[in-house]
């Protein structure tokens, strides 16, 4: 296990569990809490045991509820574009992660903090949370990818209908709008989180990568460069160790054992 000031890194098993641990701020993102959570980020993105990542955060009342405006209060223009680069490496090192990453959320996600979940592959959340892009309300737009990020999960109207309104959604309006995967009870957010991730340790970690990085790859680009990239991804993968364990495996009626390569 791995602790900042404010944000922790552990392991269970190929599982990497990154929290933030300011609950007494509702996990506000400060300056300190971008730099701690990118080098946790890169720590878990260079780590080969590393198979799947969870985004979490300590406290009951709120994943994240974005910048920490008190630290703001004061900025000058020079302070917030400053404060600008930290932010940005943050929410990259999320963003470009080959390995999956699953948000684990509850309470309140909003503004920034919706921007690190929006970051993460999967979402997983507890019943009476909150999502939701108010930073127009407050003079500012989600700039931590949000505007590109949610127009890609809901399309342009709806993006431009929540980040322009402020408005918040509720985890029935989330999951109906495809933005979570699964609602589960508090009590039970850890271990749902969990479980998801172990099916997905089940997978080929090879196999899982090239498939994460062929899906981001495809967004925004015509159909046929897609399915290059789609090829190009299935050459590495049908090349691996991985590729033979897993047909040898199966003929053999037996569990994979994964070598990563």
């Amino acid at each position: 296990m791995s602790d900042g000031s404010f944000v922790s890194l552990r392991s269970e098993g190929r599982i990497r569990i990154v929290t933030l641990e300011r609950p007494d701020t509702r996990n506000a993102i400060s300056t300190a809490v971008a730099e701690e959570l990118a080098d946790a980020c890169r720590a878990v993105a260079a780590d080969e045991e590393a198979w799947v990542m969870i985004l979490g955060a300590a406290g009951n009342k709120a994943f994240c509820v974005g910048a920490d405006l008190k630290e703001r209060a004061n900025f000058s223009l020079d302070d917030y574009h400053a404060n600008r680069a930290p932010m940005r490496a943050m929410f990259h090192a999320i963003r470009t992660m080959p390995q999956p990453t699953i948000a684990s959320i509850f309470g309140f996600a909003l503004g920034g903090g919706f921007e690190l979940v929006l970051s993460c592959d999967l979402i997983v959340a507890a019943e009476g949370t909150e999502i939701g892009l108010p930073e127009a309300r407050v003079g500012l737009l989600p700039a931590g990818g949000g505007t590109q990020l949610l127009t890609r999960k809901v399309g342009p109207n709806r993006a431009k209908e929540l980040i322009f309104t402020g408005k918040r959604l509720d985890v029935a309006a989330a999951l109906d709008l495809g933005l979570i995967q699964e609602v589960v009870p508090f009590d039970s957010l850890r271990d749902s989180t969990l479980g998801l991730a172990d099916r997905i340790v089940e997978a080929s970690p090879v196999a899982v990568r090239e498939a994460k990085a062929s899906i981001d790859a495809a967004l925004g680009v015509p159909l046929e460069e897609g399915i290059e990239r789609e090829n190009e991804s299935w050459a590495r993968v049908v090349a691996s160790d991985d590729r033979a364990e897993g047909i040898a495996a199966f003929n053999a009626k037996r569990r994979p054992e994964w070598k990563n390569r």
